[in-house]
């Protein structure tokens, strides 16, 4: 087992990264021993890991509660963040209590923001079941739901008491889910980390074999180097912003198609094809390392076209988009693999020849399994 801890003062945890960490209760006890724990997770993997995990939280010390949600992107929305203040006010769970959010990053966003508005504010554990979220999601404190108008449109930064990711649980993750999880990985290396862009060059493939010593080494980097960025600027007004890459684009995608229709880390693998076409036509990025990143995501297999919709629709959502300051977009660009800027002096007319020049009508609308 390996530990990544993130600095924030009185906020600063720990994340727990190894194989069987769900049977642990030493890793729990700390945050649960006499407290209430309110486990939120979903239908699929409910069946897989919460009897597991709630005879750990008993051997903590814990008397467990838990409410299974519906799968998918669209669960993350207001009605069923009602259904859990329901559940939880019918339960007479109280603020001496402790949410755990065990799922991927949709259970992790919506019970973390349950967690930061409940009662005005209780803690809540991340316990991690899938790439995506063990590498991303989980960590940096960032919680919310979706709005038809936009992705993560209302949410709170609410910094979980722990992170305790079980890499064995992804050996249940179906392929699909992996490689969107791979998507976020390869962002991590390509924005921040030439040396880890060269190590993903060299291990996908153990990676999509789900290698463990390869998924271990990608979930501890990658969480080192958020964790570093977190610690420095938690709220994303400053260097936290290079952790958006490829998302300005992902998020519109993802609200063009249709929550749910790509996965989160599908539309950002596309996404960051986008900014790096972007790069390359604003002369910052050279077109041969903007082909390296397509081609890895090519070999993940992961999208790097976009199905027919309009780029003048793509950037009508992406004014919309919480980053977005006074109207006016900030992106997310590469100069090299590894290194990220932020320009916020783009004019439309490039952004739309760079989106259109990753669109292609004849591109899949839903990704195989």
């Amino acid at each position: 087992m390996e530990t990544v801890r993130v600095g924030l003062a009185e906020r600063a945890y720990r994340i727990e990264i190894g194989a069987g960490t769900i049977d642990d209760p030493q890793l729990f006890a700390p945050y649960l021993a006499g407290r209430r724990a309110a486990v939120v997770t979903n239908e699929v993997v409910a069946p897989l890991y919460l009897e597991r995990l709630a005879r750990t939280l008993q051997a903590a010390g814990a008397r467990t509660d838990s409410i299974v949600l519906p799968d998918g992107e669209r669960t993350k929305e207001w009605g069923t963040l009602e259904r859990v203040f329901d559940w939880l006010l019918a339960e007479r769970i109280g603020r001496d209590a402790v949410l755990i959010a065990l799922g991927g990053g949709v259970i992790g966003d919506l019970a973390g923001f349950a967690a930061a508005v409940y009662q005005r504010g209780v803690p809540f554990v991340q316990v991690p079941t899938t790439l995506l979220a063990q590498v991303d999601s989980s960590v940096g404190g960032k919680t919310g739901i979706n709005h038809p108008r936009g992705k993560n449109m209302v949410g709170a930064f609410h910094q979980p008491l722990a992170v305790i990711s079980d890499i064995a649980t992804l050996d249940t993750l179906p392929d699909r889910e992996l490689r969107a999880g791979v998507a976020e990985v390869i962002k991590h290396g390509f924005a921040l980390d030439a040396g880890f862009a060269g190590w993903l060059d060299g291990h996908l493939e153990q990676l999509l074999a789900r290698d463990r010593a390869a998924l271990a080494h990608a979930v501890r980097r990658s969480c080192v180097l958020k964790a570093e960025i977190v610690a420095r600027d938690e709220r994303e007004s400053g260097p936290r912003a290079m952790l958006n890459f490829g998302h300005t684009f992902g998020h519109a995608i993802e609200a063009a198609l249709g929550f749910g229709v790509w996965l989160h880390g599908e539309a950002v693998a596309a996404g960051m094809v986008m900014a790096a076409e972007l790069s390359v036509r604003l002369g910052v990025l050279a077109p041969a390392d903007a082909m390296r990143l397509r081609a890895l995501l090519e070999r993940a297999g992961l999208p790097v076209f976009v199905p027919a919709i309009s780029a003048r629709q793509l950037l009508d959502s992406m004014r919309g988009d919480k980053k977005a300051e006074a109207g006016r977009l900030r992106f997310v660009l590469l100069s090299s693999p590894g290194q990220s800027l932020l320009r916020g002096d783009v004019d439309d007319a490039t952004v739309i020849e760079a989106m259109a020049a990753c669109i292609k009508p004849s591109a899949r609308l839903a990704v195989p399994s």
